[in-house]
């Protein structure tokens, strides 16, 4: 039986119709992303990638020290709490600790003791006193080489955060890139680093389009070839045209300035979880114009 909230949640992602996305749902046993790709497969969906649902509200923050980084995201229920000086502060707190000590995973740095307090006991009195719940959901720690440059950029505040590593280059350019990054939301820096099972995926919706678009098997499989290239342009970040200038790709713009990609980290805040969705790149460069 396919609810009515699971047609009504495949049409918003979608924009199909409700009796294709109630078709595209029968067909599948009500699988939602199958459903996503039932639809593209036929043409009815063209929707190869959505940028993921916001739906907790928080912080991205980002602090560099030396050879090292951190990047962490902090939630909270609403957009206001966000904003407030004790949660924002808290954040502050919160980087310089993983910053300055030995932590590598989330329960390392709830654990963690700071004048005989446990981090996580802080986030429940920093709960009870904002009277809305506070999780902390992730954080990446980065270290790099002497040769090598932190970019880093925060969108709307912190609800984006990039963070790029770069050799051979300057700051400002590696700065460029993570403003790139923070808006055009790459998958992976090049080809070889894409997940082997998206590549698949997007082989096999490629290849029922074109089949379905009545071409030989053989035609077909050149045609996947092709058009898996394109997809690679589209979520490579070293492939992408560049933000400031879309003329030349981000590899061509760090390049020309001697460098190279070395790693990129891109938070959302509340990334994954359905809420609203926003044009992060159309914002980042309304930013750059008026910059």
């Amino acid at each position: 039986m396919i609810k009515a909230s699971d047609v009504k949640e495949l049409r918003e992602k979608t924009g199909a119709g409700m009796l294709d996305c109630k078709k595209a749902l029968e067909a599948v046993s009500g699988d939602m992303e199958k459903a996503i790709d039932w639809l593209r497969e036929k043409g009815i969906s063209k929707a190869a990638k959505k940028e993921s649902r916001i739906a907790a509200e928080g912080l991205c923050q980002i602090k560099t020290e030396g050879n090292n980084a951190v990047i962490l995201e902090v939630n909270s229920e609403t957009d206001f709490v966000a904003k407030n000086e004790e949660f924002t502060s808290f954040v502050d707190y919160l980087v310089d600790i993983i910053l300055n000590n030995d932590v590598k995973t989330n329960e390392n740095v709830l654990n963690y003791l700071d004048n005989g307090e446990k981090i996580s006991d802080k986030i429940v009195a920093l709960t009870s006193k904002i009277g809305e719940k506070i999780s902390f959901r992730r954080f990446e720690k980065v270290t790099k080489k002497d040769n090598e440059v932190f970019g880093s950029y925060k969108h709307m505040g912190g609800k984006i955060g990039a963070l790029v590593v770069l050799s051979d280059t300057t700051e400002e350019v590696a700065k460029d890139v993570a403003m790139h990054v923070a808006a055009m939301n790459p998958t992976a820096v090049r080809r070889d680093l894409v997940p082997t099972d998206l590549v698949e995926r997007e082989s096999h919706v490629i290849k029922e389009q074109v089949l379905a678009e009545g071409k030989p098997e053989n035609i077909a499989e050149k045609m996947v070839t092709g058009r898996l290239n394109k997809f690679y342009k589209e979520i490579c970040l070293e492939e992408q045209a560049f933000i400031k200038d879309s003329n030349m790709s981000v590899l061509d713009y760090v390049k020309s300035n001697n460098g190279s990609i070395v790693s990129m980290i891109r938070f959302a805040v509340g990334e994954g979880i359905e809420k609203r969705e926003e044009d992060f790149a159309e914002e980042v460069m309304s930013q750059i114009e008026n910059s």
